[in-house]
């Protein structure tokens, strides 16, 4: 499968989604099939937020999608080494950055420029998106999901390389927790 394909797969598992018609994951079967080894079609990078499981939203089934979480999709240094993995080792041929509305990391960031703890990694992280869309939390979404697909490129020759070889394709998109629906960047 190449990057359209998975692509075009993930838009009609989201469809199925948003109409409540799921294709109904044999989830035995796929827990079989998986057992020797993985082949996901395509990574998701999302938030770690619990309204956005990437399996529901793309009507996928074990071992189909690479899911990688993190508090505002961000993609540190450990995200990164998990996309290397499934772009480089597992092929999967699509790399999918997905934000989403309402996102708390986002506020926080947009509250403060910093945070307690280890939160402060993630608001300091989000500070380019927060000057970028003027605190605005909804542009500052969009702004987030761009900054991380940037950083990617910039921060990963592995990612980049393949993405220049045409073995990979990295997509920006936004989900809405009102309607279900991902919109492309």
């Amino acid at each position: 499968m190449d990057a359209d394909d998975a692509f075009n797969k993930l838009k009609e598992g989201n469809a199925r989604f948003v109409a409540g018609k799921s294709a109904g994951h044999s989830l035995p079967q796929h827990r079989k099939d998986t057992v020797a080894g993985q082949h996901p079609f395509a990574i998701v990078l999302t938030c770690s937020d619990s309204r956005v499981p990437p399996e529901h939203i793309f009507d996928a089934g074990i071992g189909e999608l690479f899911v990688v979480r993190t508090a505002g999709n961000i993609a540190d240094r450990v995200a990164l080494g998990s996309l290397e993995y499934a772009a480089e080792h597992l092929h999967a041929p699509l790399i999918v950055v997905m934000g989403h509305e309402s996102c708390g990391a986002v506020a926080a960031a947009c509250a403060s420029d910093s945070a307690p703890g280890h939160i402060d990694a993630i608001v300091k992280e989000i500070q380019p998106a927060v000057r970028a869309g003027n605190k605005e939390p909804s542009r500052v979404i969009l702004e987030n999901v761009k900054c991380v697909l940037a950083a990617m490129r910039a921060k990963s020759h592995i990612l980049s390389h393949l993405e220049k070889e045409g073995k990979l394709k990295i997509v920006g998109t936004v989900y809405s927790l009102s309607t279900g629906a991902v919109s492309i960047l």
